[in-house]
């Protein structure tokens, strides 16, 4: 068996499930989170597709996250008036991959961070750098050494940047808005996941959570990577349908301009990037969450193998490279047709929409 000393930077949602992974094949494993453990995640929602959901199953938490968790059994694209351009279910894009699912990212934290031993996540506790030899420096000067370091610790990963080098992640050209809406009383008929595409690249997406509450997502074209001036939700007033009465909610929307990693590789003798610090997405096909789920997944099948880390290492970036450059790739081809022009678009839509999504999504319903 692998005894190796791992270290896990960050208790997100892929740290979190890595080390469930690993603790339940037996591997022994360290968690290391720079925040507070009140108040960690933000309070937004997640779409999870179907292989999101077959992956949580397979690291032993799927009939908890089911518990709290909306099933999402259509999508829809619309025009910024509500107008239809294609609906299908997801049941005909995945297949017998699995049901789809909408659940807070707070909800699914809390699922994780209760499956993991509470012994063996340490909070408070931020990495300064890691050296090649595996030695890992904390705030405050205090060091330890390890066979293993995981960098689970997001777009700005302290451990990427220790040991990996290459360029930052690169701006998108996108910025976002998210928030809840808790009180959908007076937003009746918002079901499942909706997508309205206005003019100049806006989208406002929602997706239906447990509870009454709605997860709503907008983002629009920009040239520079921050918030412009003013009230953010005038950018959508022309938007009819519910969107209107949702804005109202969204004074306090978590902001957030999009980037995309541009580094392939993701191991190293000793280290390895996970999620967000591997390689982060645009969110177009919603599989930034998937991807991290699956990283764990893998990661810790490899590293159970009884193989030294170097080669564990190795079949684990063998594994992940082609899929993951399959999602960026068709991020890209779907971030371009957002923006032909509108007519283009709708007629495109109208004509070939379910076709499309088919094709984004097949490669993924293998497993990983």
């Amino acid at each position: 068996m692998n005894t190796s000393r791992t270290l896990i930077v960050g208790a997100g949602i892929s740290g979190l499930a890595l080390a469930k992974a690993l603790l339940d094949r037996g591997l022994p494993v360290e968690v290391v989170e720079r925040r507070a453990a009140e108040g960690q995640t933000l309070g937004t929602g997640l779409y999870l597709p179907a292989n999101a959901v077959r992956t949580l199953r397979g690291i032993g938490v799927g009939d908890q996250v089911a518990e709290r968790a909306e099933p999402v059994t259509w999508q829809r694209l619309q025009d910024q008036r509500g107008r239809p351009l294609a609906e299908f279910e997801v049941g005909r894009i995945w297949g017998e991959v699995g049901r789809c699912l909408a659940i807070t990212r707070s909800d699914l934290h809390e699922v994780l961070r209760t499956a993991v031993d509470g012994t063996v996540v340490r909070h408070n506790t931020e990495v300064r750098s890691v050296s090649d030899d595996g030695t890992v420096t904390f705030a405050g000067g205090a060091s330890g050494t390890y066979d293993l370091v995981v960098g689970a610790d997001g777009i700005n990963s302290a451990v990427r940047r220790s040991l990996f080098g290459g360029p930052e992640p690169r701006f998108l050209g996108q910025l976002c808005w998210r928030f809840i809406a808790e009180d959908t009383a007076a937003t009746p008929g918002i079901t499942d996941w909706t997508a309205r595409l206005g003019g100049k690249g806006r989208t406002f997406l929602t997706v239906r959570l447990n509870g009454g509450r709605v997860y709503c997502y907008a983002d629009i074209n920009s040239p520079v990577p921050t918030a412009p001036a003013g009230d953010w939700r005038t950018l959508f007033a022309d938007f009819g349908g519910p969107v209107p009465r949702l804005l109202e909610q969204g004074a306090n929307a978590h902001f957030a301009a999009l980037h995309e990693s541009e580094n392939t590789v993701w191991t190293r003798p000793g280290a390895v990037l996970v999620g967000d610090a591997a390689h982060a997405f645009s969110p177009s096909m919603a599989q930034g969450g998937a991807m991290a789920l699956e990283d764990a997944l893998v990661l810790a099948d490899t590293l159970a193998t009884g193989s030294d880390v170097p080669t564990a290492l190795a079949a684990f970036q063998a594994r992940r490279a082609g899929r993951v450059a399959w999602v960026v790739s068709q991020n890209h081809r779907r971030d371009k047709a957002r923006n032909l022009p509108t007519p283009l678009r709708n007629f495109t839509l109208r004509r070939a929409g379910e076709r499309l999504f088919k094709a984004n999504h097949a490669p993924l319903h293998a497993l990983p």
